[in-house]
């Protein structure tokens, strides 16, 4: 159900340096990192090496929505997602789409939830 999970916090390498050392008998490593304006983006995976807990820089604001992806069976189930989500008068943050900055066949849809939380439905077909 639940793919990954993304967390703003105040220090991304402080709290990327925390989990790692803490949590390194189950195995959570560094797997994935990139650039944004605001700071690094990173995600750290188990021993499976798939990124499952983000660490992103806070918004501006100081708001920190959590964002929740849950894993869809297809792609179809995305866009159904999708068209649940309009039809709901939820705002669309990204209409479903190839996001190959996160790795090839990465389809998804994100959109906020009635708390404004960044709510995402994603399939990681080829």
């Amino acid at each position: 159900m639940i793919d990954h999970l993304a967390l703003q916090v105040a220090d991304v390498d402080a709290a990327t340096a925390f989990y790692t050392r803490v949590f390194t008998p189950l195995g959570v490593r560094e797997a994935m990192r990139f650039p944004t304006p605001a700071g690094p983006v990173v995600g750290l995976s188990g021993p499976d090496g798939q990124p499952r807990l983000w660490f992103g820089p806070l918004e501006e604001d100081g708001g920190r929505p959590v964002h929740l992806a849950l894993a869809a069976p297809s792609r179809e189930a995305v866009d159904a997602v999708f068209d649940a989500a309009r039809a709901a008068g939820t705002e669309i943050l990204h209409e479903p789409r190839v996001w190959p900055e996160y790795h090839p066949g990465y389809y998804g849809v994100f959109f906020r939830d009635p708390d404004g939380n960044n709510v995402e439905a994603v399939h990681h077909g080829g």
